[in-house]
């Protein structure tokens, strides 16, 4: 309806006009509106809807089952509820305890070093310098006291021996012919045909030729000394460790060494001991010492024990006498161990074992089941675990795994608890 109504025909428009013109007026419905509603009001299905009802009931469809299946889920998979109908607790951390009880054990002193010739002996010319003409050894050989090691070019001390003999022989010649004066001398002295003074003069000139017969042989005994020294010899039985003698190589006293033995083919075990266990080892005590790639110990004893500690370290030295064997070789590692004595101690899984800026503990399960801090010190070691000097008594229930991540205090759940007897069987 309009508060001005529409002409019957539009304005300016002949009403006799034969055209197929046709007016088309408000009250008239377009041809494609005629499924509207009466009235007017708007159809609540979209347009594209109404034009595919097929496609989109499909669609329909298959979200339908979409939400079932996710409910379906859902309701499988949702947690029990406990029994009783109560809230769900945090759980518990669980861990393995054991209680170590006592058992026997050895106490020993473990410690490391080299094996070393217990008499190391250097070997250098002690005469003049020389060049080396011979070498007569090799290292690793055994040598007599005495025998050449190496000789020296004697091409200028031989003259000199030579020329020294016969100045020895000179002067004993001179010698005999003054003495010869002198005792005529003295047989005349009586009759006066010789004057005092003169007979004085022979018997000092027979004097000084005597003197200086001794004074020819000492000089020759010092020229055959020095020859002597150009063949270097063992200074006792023994080993030889190294040599770095070559032929034609020039060698002088207090130079580098050009032998070094071994006397006797001694030999030691040196290492070095902590401070506390010097105090629990003494000479005399039986030792046995590994080597790197040989199974059986070798059998010793112990030497010395050092006098001081070294104030850096904490360490003391020990010496561990050793039969010569060939597989002794000085120079190689070593590790040594002495027995101190046998006691009963509990014995921990290393796992048990912690340690932190406080020091050495362990974790125990007190009567609460709540997580206990125990202060510990470790003895020793043996193949089944830590030896605990201190700090336990054997039947507590000690947390042997997972207790680095445990808190002092903390409620735990013990998984199998045993006992150290039921753990070996």
């Amino acid at each position: 309806m309009s508060a001005h109504p529409e002409p019957p025909h539009p304005p300016n428009v002949p009403a006799n006009r034969t055209d197929s013109v046709t007016w088309i007026s408000r009250e008239r419905t377009p041809a494609h509106d005629v499924t509207a509603p009466v009235g007017g009001t708007p159809s609540p299905i979209p347009a594209f809807i109404r034009n595919n009802p097929s496609r989109w009931a499909i669609v329909g469809g298959v979200l339908l089952l979409v939400l079932i299946a996710l409910g379906v889920a859902r309701h499988f998979t949702k947690p029990a509820t406990p029994v009783g109908g109560a809230a769900s607790q945090p759980s518990l951390p669980l861990v393995s305890a054991a209680a170590p009880g006592i058992r026997s054990v050895t106490s020993t002193v473990t410690f490391t070093g080299t094996i070393h010739a217990r008499y190391d002996m250097p070997i250098s010319p002690e005469g003049e310098s020389g060049r080396i003409i011979a070498v007569l050894v090799e290292a690793g050989d055994h040598v007599k006291q005495g025998q050449v090691l190496a000789r020296l070019d004697e091409s200028v001390l031989r003259p000199q021996l030579n020329r020294l003999a016969a100045s020895v022989e000179e002067a004993k010649a001179q010698a005999a012919l003054s003495a010869a004066e002198a005792r005529r001398a003295q047989a005349v002295a009586a009759s006066g045909a010789l004057s005092a003074e003169e007979t004085a003069r022979r018997v000092a000139t027979a004097t000084t030729d005597e003197a200086r017969v001794k004074v020819a042989i000492a000089q020759l005994a010092e020229q055959e000394a020095r020859l002597g020294k150009t063949e270097i010899r063992a200074p006792s039985s023994g080993t030889v460790l190294t040599r770095t003698a070559e032929v034609g190589q020039t060698a002088s006293p207090g130079g580098e060494a050009l032998f070094r033995l071994a006397r006797d083919g001694e030999v030691e075990m040196r290492g070095q001991v902590a401070e506390r266990d010097l105090a629990t080892l003494s000479v005399g005590q039986s030792a046995q010492v590994y080597l790197t790639g040989i199974d059986k110990p070798f059998e010793g004893q112990v030497r010395l024990l050092g006098a001081i500690i070294d104030p850096n370290s904490r360490l003391g030295e020990i010496r561990i006498a050793l039969k010569p064997d060939p597989a002794l070789r000085p120079g190689a590692f070593a590790r040594g161990e002495v027995v101190v004595g046998s006691a009963k101690r509990p014995v921990l899984p290393q796992t048990a074992v912690l340690s932190d800026a406080q020091g050495t503990f362990v974790l125990v399960v007190n009567a609460e089941n709540k997580a206990e801090r125990r202060a510990v010190r470790v003895g020793n070691t043996v193949p089944e675990g830590l030896v605990i000097a201190d700090g336990l008594k054997g039947d507590e229930l000690v947390v042997t795994t997972a207790g680095a991540f445990l808190r002092p205090g903390e409620t735990v759940k013990v998984v199998a608890p045993k006992t150290a007897a039921a753990s070996r069987s």
